[in-house]
């Protein structure tokens, strides 16, 4: 079974559908093996195409159902042929329709559509029997010339290099497929195991296996990560997999109190120790005994507190507040923080011991702009509780509200992501479909002002087609080690190619880091 909505999220697939549109005024289609596409919705009537031809069809019923039912049937020829690569007539007759066969393992699981360009002047009675074709269908006549007007044809060599993209999205597309059936066996049981924690995407797979390698671990561990990435969850997860999974789930912020009480809370207290002390109080850790204390944002809590912290780890002992008499306590510690404990450890305000004694494993949560084709499978996520809990109809973002959503960095990560969809199911009222003009101001701009992803790709074609892929593969570097800030090791699994390969590409194309932080090219280097 193919995902279809993560396959068009992944990153190198959406610039190459950027490109196709932008410069060649063309729409990538993804059909299933039965001909059906599978990244448009036929409702969705906000969204925008870059094809003039397909603005004009698909924005209304009967063209639409033309159209699709045109696709089907290219579908259902492409598949009763062994060719890898088709060109099609349109349904007005002059327009053209580019297909490339998808395949795995020898067999057929679907079709990339591009439509729709064509590659001379339409004019005299090509122009005229297009014209009765949309008048039979009952659609505007004047509208479609007005439309015919905004064309622009393909000279020969754009055409080849239009069918060479195309060729490309093909080929990664089988790739990725190819990838993902090895995997998918062992991927799905990760997910299944971990079925509160959304996302199939390669940081999050890798998370899983992370989480399955310490199942049967007691080991102290420290989850890192921004505000809003789920640490929590990640730390209910470690829990619900270990061998104290029967006995309780204890949590605290410790940034929520002040060291008095804070040390109260996890320590305890006798009677008459402090003002209020009416009665012998249990903390944290005894409540928590044979079970696990999650300790939130250890990386605030003070000096003294950490003293006491260590003392418990490394003595299993405890003694309440204004106690004398130690008790002895068995709980496995989470702990979770935001912070650079390093960088505090050099400062001077978070002991190296205890961070040694904190960090036997890490885990490191991937922020949401590092794993954006978990976009969809979250924002589902979110609107199918918004639905649950107020009992209105369910909702869906339109496509160009997603495409803002994809194009922000969501520095709140998914606790920003979950408020934003609750916010725009109150404001949608009885609207299925969502659009961009009710998202938050900061993710409405982004991709236009640059306050959500940086300045975005700029690609221009000439020459050789060769010179033009290259252009390509340079411009998609360099715009992700800016992204990433520099992590290659990151931007190679973006990619789908080795770190060492994704180096020697760097020097190829002189992406020289100090080079281009000197010359602003490089954005943000780190």
């Amino acid at each position: 079974m193919i995902n279809w909505e993560f396959l068009e999220d992944r990153h190198v697939i959406r610039k190459l559908k950027e490109i196709v549109g932008k410069f060649f005024q063309a729409e990538v289609f993804f059909l299933n093996e039965n001909g059906v596409v599978q990244n448009f919705d036929r409702f969705d009537r906000q969204r925008k195409f870059h094809s003039p031809l397909c603005s004009e069809l698909l924005t209304e019923t009967a063209g639409c159902d033309w159209v699709l039912q045109h696709f089907q049937d290219l579908s259902d020829q492409v598949s009763r042929s062994r060719d890898a690569f088709h060109v099609f007539p349109g349904p007005l007759g002059f327009d053209k329709v580019f297909v490339a066969r998808l395949e795995a393992e020898g067999e057929m699981f679907g079709t990339v559509m591009t439509y729709a360009y064509v590659d001379h002047e339409v004019s005299g009675e090509i122009l005229e029997e297009a014209a009765r074709r949309v008048s039979a269908k009952g659609l505007s006549v004047e509208g479609f010339h007005e439309c015919v007007k905004r064309l622009k044809p393909l000279s020969a060599e754009k055409s080849s290099f239009f069918r060479e993209l195309v060729d490309v999205v093909a080929r990664e597309i089988t790739t990725f497929v190819d990838e993902k059936r090895k995997g998918e066996i062992e991927n799905q049981a990760k997910r299944s195991s971990y079925d509160q924690m959304r996302g199939h995407s390669k940081v999050m797979n890798d998370l899983y296996t992370i989480l399955d390698k310490i199942s049967a671990s007691e080991a102290t561990v420290l989850v890192q990560g921004e505000n809003g990435t789920g640490k929590e969850l990640i730390a209910r997860s470690v829990h619900a997999h270990s061998p104290r999974s029967a006995q309780g789930f204890v949590t605290v912020n410790c940034s929520a109190l002040t060291e008095t009480l804070l040390d109260s809370e996890l320590f305890g207290h006798v009677k008459g120790s402090f003002t209020g002390a009416i009665r012998d109080k249990k903390g944290l850790f005894e409540a928590a005994h044979k079970g696990t204390l999650f300790l939130d944002e250890v990386g605030d809590m003070s000096l003294t507190m950490q003293v006491k912290l260590l003392r418990v780890l490394q003595q299993g002992t405890l003694t309440p507040v204004g106690g004398t008499e130690e008790r002895k306590v068995d709980v496995r510690v989470i702990a979770a923080t935001n912070r650079d404990l390093k960088a505090m450890i050099e400062e001077g305000t978070f002991r190296e011991d205890l961070y040694y004694r904190i960090n036997v494993i890490n885990i490191q949560v991937p922020p949401l702009r590092e794993r954006k084709e978990d976009l969809k499978d979250l924002v589902k996520h979110f609107l199918e509780n918004e639905h649950k809990k107020s009992g209105s109809p369910e909702k869906k973002l339109s496509e160009s509200a997603f495409k803002k959503f994809y194009d922000y960095n969501w520095p709140g990560n998914i606790r920003q992501l979950e408020n934003e969809i609750e916010r725009l199911v109150v404001l949608a009222g009885a609207d299925v479909i969502v659009g961009p003009e009710l998202l938050s101001p900061a993710i409405l701009e982004s991709g236009t002002s640059g306050s959500g992803g940086g300045k975005g790709m700029s690609f221009k074609f000439s020459g050789k087609l060769k010179d033009a892929m290259e252009e390509l593969e340079r411009t998609m570097i360099k715009e992700g080690l800016r992204r990433t800030k520099w992590n290659k090791s990151r931007l190679a699994k973006e990619l789908g190619i080795s770190r060492a390969g994704l180096i020697n590409k760097v020097e190829k194309y002189g992406l020289d880091k100090r080079k281009l932080a000197r010359e602003g090219g490089g954005g943000e280097v780190a």
